[in-house]
């Protein structure tokens, strides 16, 4: 058996907090991607590649344009989706996690892949199936936890630092 066992499921308020923190980074990345994307665009309408369809400038043209206001907005979700998919992948905790000492764990056998990391997302309803942990007192699982088979831990200091993740 891994350490894991010997660490306590968080509770509501930890990860709360984590949930606040991780919106923060979340809400960073997305503005940035939708940046990134927006510039991308007035690159090439200026430049003819993308027709303006009769507007003067690269803004007016993306702003009436229902099309691109899409693909910047998927574009920019996308990025963020990947931010939680990612990190919950690669060493089971966001930045606000880590912030927080809390970890993800798997409660099978299976490692946690992208496609459970992404039904995890699903299931956290936007961060409201972490409601549930206020009403299981004596499991501490949150609707994503269940439906994903994860648990979300308490580190130590110890083991929250990232020389001990090979560990765990």
């Amino acid at each position: 058996m891994t350490e894991q066992a010997t660490f306590p499921r968080a509770g509501f308020f930890r990860r709360l907090a984590a949930i606040v923190y991780d919106s923060l980074v979340a809400l960073a990345v997305f503005m940035v991607a939708g940046i990134l994307i927006t510039v991308l665009l007035i690159i090439l309408l200026e430049n003819g590649v993308l027709d303006k369809q009769g507007y003067q400038h690269s803004m007016e043209a993306i702003g009436h344009s229902p099309w691109l206001s899409r693909l910047i907005f998927t574009w920019a979700m996308l990025w963020t989706l990947g931010f939680f998919l990612w990190f919950w992948r690669n060493g089971g905790q966001t930045i606000g996690m880590r912030a927080w000492r809390l970890r993800l764990f798997s409660t099978n056998e299976q490692p946690l892949g992208y496609g459970r990391a992404l039904w995890r997302l699903l299931c956290s309803l936007g961060g409201l199936g972490t409601l549930l942990v206020l009403f299981d007192v004596k499991h501490k699982q949150s609707l994503q936890d269940r439906l994903a088979h994860t648990e979300m831990l308490v580190l130590s200091k110890d083991a929250n630092h990232h020389k001990a993740w090979k560990d765990l």
